[in-house]
Parts: structure tokens; sequence; C-alpha cells
């Protein structure tokens, strides 16, 4: 006898992929959090309902030290999903789950065969003339013909993104690639997203509440008067953000 194996009581599972922030903390971990209390308070809302994955890859700290600091990080409101990086004797009960090998992933769509009769499905089965899962095309820019508003968020971590117009103060753009924008930019813009250090950030008006480029970030206090309020271009130097307006 043949048994059923779903029925109205069957779960259905699916793997998904979703952006998430990247924190890689550095010793000694009292400085680092001061750092980040710092990051938080001059750009409100940075980690407000944003998933974050923590990063301790080499660094040293024993299970009491990380679990000190995944506390650290609750009571300041960042969400930790998962911790990459870490040895399974530092994780424990109450701790996230271990993550690695993070990465944007393309959709997959699997063409659904079609009933054939006996005389064809047998055909099929003969070398050189079996199905594969096609794979759509990732595409490499985004434009958005119209402002970015406050609450807004736009994340495109596959490739660029072009802003036909300004981005608000209390909005945000993330790209895996660079960022253009066609207008101010008062919100937050974070280009490389994904590892690219070789992003940009364009601008006609720079008033950003931060920017970023792989992971090296910088708030509009801490930039040259000469550039803000200017058309600008923001590139990555080692570890420092550079910018330069644009003629």
């Amino acid at each position: 006898m043949t048994k059923v194996l779903t029925d109205a009581r069957s779960i259905r599972i699916k793997g998904r992929s979703f952006l998430a922030l990247v924190l890689s903390p550095d010793l000694p971990l009292d400085d680092w959090l001061v750092r980040l209390d710092d990051l938080a308070s001059r750009s409100a809302g940075f980690f407000l309902d944003r998933p974050v994955v923590l990063d301790v890859t080499g660094l040293a700290i024993d299970k009491v030290q990380l679990k000190e600091l995944f506390e650290q990080l609750a009571e300041r409101n960042v969400r930790i999903m998962g911790i990459e990086g870490a040895r399974p004797s530092m994780l424990g009960p109450g701790m996230p789950p271990a993550m690695k090998g993070g990465k944007p992933a393309a959709d997959i769509e699997v063409k659904e065969r079609e009933t054939v009769s006996d005389e064809a499905e047998t055909a099929s089965d003969a070398p050189g003339q079996a199905e594969f899962p096609q794979v759509r095309a990732v595409a490499q820019s985004l434009i958005i013909n119209e402002p970015v508003r406050s609450g807004q968020s736009i994340i495109f971590p596959e490739g660029d993104v072009t802003i036909v117009g300004s981005v608000a103060s209390g909005a945000e753009v993330i790209a895996g690639g660079s960022i253009h924008i066609y207008g101010a930019l008062r919100g937050r813009a974070m280009a490389g997203s994904i590892g690219n250090s070789a992003s940009r950030i364009f601008c006609r008006k720079l008033e950003a509440e931060l920017v970023a480029i792989d992971g090296i970030y910088k708030m509009i206090e801490d930039m040259s008067p000469s550039v803000v309020g200017q058309p600008v271009q923001l590139w990555l130097d080692g570890d420092s953000i550079m910018a330069s307006t644009i003629i």
C-alpha cells in the first residue's frame, strides 16, 4: 500500500535570500562599541528593523566575551540574526545560529514540466535531451525615476543604482555597485555593499547623513566644508573615503 506523503497538514519550507548588514567588531570591544554608539547617534534609525550578521572571524575572544557582546548589541536594539566566523564551541543556547557563505543570489526559474505521453517521456530521457533549470539573467543596474522620500529604502545588491531626483533625509540607497544621484543626497548612501571597493557615489548636491563604500562609512560633519553642498564624487582609497567636486 502506497502512503500519501503530502496532506493538508504539510509544512512548506522554502529557501530565500535577504540583504543583511554585517558588523565586524575589532578589539578592544569597548572602544568599538563607543564608535558604534557614535554612528547610531549621528544617523538615527540606522539599525532600526534591520537584520544584522555579526562577523567575528579572526577575533580573539572567547565564548563568554561573545555572549557579552551579543547582549550589549541587544541592549542597543541591534538585532543579530546570525554569527559568522565563530567556533562551534563559542555558540550556545540563546545565541544566534552560525552562518557562513553569505552572498547575493540570483533567482532561478525551473521550467514546469508538462504532462507528456510515455513515448515522449522516453525520448526526453535520451542523452542530450534532459531539461535543466533556466537561470534568469541578473540585471546590472536599477534606475529610479523619482525622488526617494524619507523612510524609503532602495536596496539593489546586484549592481549600480541611479536616482533621477533627490534622496531625502531619513531615506537610504544601498547598492552592490556605484550610486548615481541626479539631485541632492540628504539621506544615506551605501555603495559596494557586497564587497566592491571600486564602487563610487556621485551626487549633484552633497548633504548626506551618511555615506559608505565597501563598509567604510563617513558622516557629513566629518567632511571638508569645501565639498558640502557641492556636486561631488566619493571613492575609497584604502580605508578612507575620499571626496572631490565634479566640474
